[in-house]
Parts: C-alpha cells; structure tokens; sequence
C-alpha cells in the first residue's frame, strides 16, 4: 500500500507540466513556458525570467540545427557562401586576363583561350545573377520571420516556468468582420483575430490573451484643483527683446520649455472576452510572418437593407445595410458577401440613430444629377422692405438596370439661425407624387421608385424672406 501511493505521487510530479501562456498588449509581448533547452530564437532585446527571477541571455554563433528557424538561416547562409565564392572566382579570372602577354603570338591559340575566358565569363555571370537573387530572397524571407540573424540562448537551462518579455511589434494582432447577407432580412456577422508572429520565438500557448490596452498604462496622479475668480488688475506689458536671440540659445530656451512642461498544438479556439479583449486556447503560432486568424465569434441577427443617396454631398447611390449588433463592434472596416460572392473587400460601418449601419456597396445602375433652378427675388411689404427670393434645384434621377428600383433619396434646403431670415419649402414637384417627409435642419427625405430604364425628374423649390437690409449667405 505505501509502496503504491510512493508510484503514485512520483508520477504525478513526475508528468506534472506548467501550462504555457501568451499575453499580447499593445506595447508588449509576454509569454510564458517550460524550456526544454536553453535556445531562445533568433531574436534580440528579449528580457528573461526564471520562476520569478531575472536570468542572463547571451548570443551564439551556432545556430541549432534541429530548429526550424536555424534551418532557414543555415540555408542563407550557404547561398552567401555559394555567392561569396562565385564573387572571388569571378576575381581570379580577371586577374589571370591581366596577367603580361607573351612575346610570341599564336593566333589559334589565342582565340582557343579567348572562347574559354569567354564562356568562363559567362557562367560566372549567370550564376551570380541566380544566387543573387536567390540570396535576397531567402534574406527577405528571413527578415520576416525574425529580428536577428544569430540565436539567442540562456545562460542556463530553466527547470520551472520561463517568462519571455518581447518588444513592441514582435507580435501584434488585428480584428476583422465579415458580413454575409443571407437574404432580405437576415445577416450573420463573422469577427476574426489575426495574430502576426516576427519575433523569431516559435510560440505554442494553451491560453493566449489579447489586449487592446497597453501592458503599463501611465496614469497621471491629479488633485482637485479650485477655479478661482479673482478681481482684474492689468499687468504691465512685457517688452520684446529688439536682439534676437541665437538659435543655439533659441533651442536651449525651447527644450527647457518642453522637458519643464513634461508631467512629473489543435485548431485554435477563441473567446470573445469583450470589445477590447479576446481569449484563444491551443494556439500554434510559429514565427513566420504570415497572419494566423481565428474566428472569434459569430451571430445572426435581422437586417434592413436599403439604397440611399445624398445627392447634395455625392451623386452616387450606395446600399445601407442597418442592424442592432449583439456585441460591441470595434472594426469599421468590413468584407461583405452575398453567399459565396464577394460584394466588397473594403466595407465601411458606423453606429449611428441606436443601430450599426453597414455601406455594403454602390449602386451602379443609378445615376443622379443636381442643378440650381435659377433664382428669383422680389420684395413685399410695407414700402417692399421685405427680400423674398425663390430658390431651388433640380434632381434628374435615371435607372440604367432592367429592375426596378427604390431609393430614399436625402437633400436639404437652408435653415435660419435667426428670426430675422424666415426660410420655407414651396414645393416639391414631379410627374408623379413623391413621397417625403421635412425632418429639423432643412432636412428633406423623399421615397422614390424608379421603373427599369425610367428617367425622374424632381424639383424641390423654397423660399428665403428677410429685411432687404440685411445680406444673406447660404
């Protein structure tokens, strides 16, 4: 019986792992493991930690053969060689060329000599040319992956967890949408984590953290500090110097004045923390450069899709997509699909009027023009001391498509920040009714259809009445 619990609690210390973990903030990497061995990457300016304890680092000129990193710097570095020594056999056959000729000249034999040194040439040539490029490459390859070309070790090996501390930039991440339009009513919303390592420290976390926060944020220590009113008395006026002062003294004044106002192993899964913080477990992320994404989460909710127009900003029609999200929405910068077709790779969103608002994409087949109707201006009143001038423009809407059509087309007319200007829509004309509605400052909002291929013409005229002696500006 003690001989079996003695087994039991040597195994269970025996197999007994400290977790690994990630924390990425936005000023600074922390990841956390047990070592097998003292190599690091290859990397630079990483601070260390062993169960709490700082512990030295130092460079090597061997890189690790059974890493995966040293095996790209291993193969750059025999293309360098290859390179170097094309370089100096290219060096040594223009020295031979510049060698003394001799006194006596064979003809054939010169230019036996003269088709070799050629053709040596040649090879030399193309081969520099290959390995050159092949060299740049590789080197730009590498530099994507990591910051150093020499491998970082330990002084020792740590036999409990090790906290790696990386600089800002060696692992960084971003979120992303992607709405799919299911049909006229509906809308799943997709948000991904794309996590980018160049670190040159191949990472494998059980749980990784990511934060939209610095690590060591710096917070101002402030006091109550009373608003005092006091009696005014005027100050004498300072007097400028008629010598300049010399810019060397200038910038001394300058930096014075600045430094003084100086304040003293599977797939990866991810959790959605909330807006600003997001949680994956199992996470594989090797040291290549290339974004890992994750999807984060994903949810349905109902949609309002609709072509809208504000012809006075922009003649273009657009497609607004409105609904109430069900999590906070960082990211305005959306991929929309319908299905499997992609109707935008560079969507934008807003949240505004209590729901989000997703311009999904332009509407190609309308076309809108805008003109000035000229205007007209006539006084009124007792002894015509009254200004009224009419004025207007006119919306000439086309629909090039063989559908039909519906818009919410929004323009305005000038508003008045004063009674002494009076402003009023005189009327809103076309073939055919239209539907609008005058919301507060001088918005105006139509509902429109247009047949296919159907031309509309609308005019909207109002009116500006104010003493003629006063000048308008509008």
């Amino acid at each position: 019986m003690q001989f079996s619990t003695t087994l039991s609690l040597f195994l269970t210390v025996g197999t007994m792992a400290y977790s690994s973990s990630l924390s990425v903030y936005q000023n600074q990497t922390s990841y956390t493991y047990q070592p097998n061995s003292s190599y690091i990457g290859l990397t630079q300016n990483v601070k260390a930690k062993c169960d709490g304890n700082s512990m030295g680092l130092h460079v090597i000129t061997t890189c690790p053969r059974d890493k995966r990193l040293c095996k790209e710097l291993d193969a750059l570095q025999k293309i360098e060689q290859t390179l170097n020594s094309i370089k100096a056999n290219t060096k040594v056959l223009e020295q031979l060329i510049s060698l003394p000729q001799p006194t006596s000249f064979d003809a054939d034999e010169w230019i036996k000599s003269a088709r070799t040194v050629g053709k040596e040439q040649a090879r030399l040539y193309e081969e520099t040319q290959i390995n050159t490029e092949a060299f740049n490459l590789k080197r730009k390859a590498l530099q994507k992956q990591a910051p150093a070309k020499r491998a970082l070790i330990s002084d020792e090996i740590c036999k409990k967890e090790m906290e790696l501390t990386l600089p800002n930039g060696y692992v960084s991440f971003s979120t992303s949408y992607e709405a799919n339009i299911m049909n006229e009513k509906e809308i799943q919303v997709t948000q991904y984590l794309s996590i980018v390592n160049r670190s040159g420290i191949d990472i494998v976390a059980d749980s990784a953290m990511f934060y939209y926060r610095s690590a060591n944020p710096y917070i101002r220590p402030l006091m109550f500090d009373p608003w005092i009113v006091s009696k005014y008395e005027p100050r004498p006026k300072r007097r400028m110097l008629k010598k300049s002062m010399s810019n060397a003294h200038m910038a001394d004044t300058s930096l014075m004045e600045a430094t003084m106002a100086l304040p003293s192993r599977s797939v990866p899964v991810a959790k959605y923390v909330d807006a600003r913080e997001y949680q994956i477990n199992n996470l594989n992320l090797p040291s290549t450069g290339i974004p890992v994404n994750v999807q984060v989460t994903s949810w349905n909710t109902q949609i309002q899709c609709e072509i809208q127009a504000y012809p006075y900003a922009h003649t273009g029609a657009f497609q607004v997509c409105s609904f109430k999200p069900k999590q906070q929405i960082d990211s305005n910068v959306w991929k929309v699909k319908e299905g499997s077709v992609t109707l935008n790779e560079n969507a934008r969103g807003v949240y505004r009027d209590g729901s989000y608002k997703l311009y999904t994409k332009k509407e190609e087949d309308i076309k809108i023009l805008r003109k000035p109707i000229v205007q007209k201006e006539r006084e009124t009143g007792i002894f015509g001391g009254t200004a009224r001038k009419k004025d207007g423009f006119v919306l000439t809407l086309i629909n090039k498509s063989s559908k039909s059509k519906t818009l919410t087309l929004v323009d305005r007319m000038p508003t008045s920040t004063t009674d002494e200007i009076k402003v009023k829509l005189l009327e809103i004309r076309s073939d055919k009714k239209v539907e609008y509605k005058i919301l507060k400052d001088g918005k105006i909002e139509m509902k429109v259809s247009l047949a296919p291929k159907e031309r509309k013409k609308i005019e909207i005229l109002f009116e500006i009445s104010y003493d003629k002696e006063i000048k308008v500006d509008y």
